[in-house]
């Protein structure tokens, strides 16, 4: 018992002192800051379409009106 959990413990401490976890890490907060300004820039980009479209239909209809 004591022999498995010893060898626990080393598998533990080999896989905290790895560093290259860290990149894996590094990786994914990277993709996840473009995720977030992918989502932000569309949301600016779709309100600014959307304002578009209600000038252009307000000016049809004044036209037409």
């Amino acid at each position: 018992m004591n022999f498995e959990l010893w060898k626990f413990y080393t598998k533990l401490q080999n896989l905290i002192v790895r560093e290259e976890g860290q990149d894996l890490i590094e990786y994914v907060l990277v993709v996840a800051l473009i995720a977030f300004a992918a989502t932000v820039g569309m949301t600016t980009l779709a309100q600014a379409i959307n304002n578009a479209f209600t000038t252009i239909g307000t000016s049809l209809t004044n036209a037409v009106g």
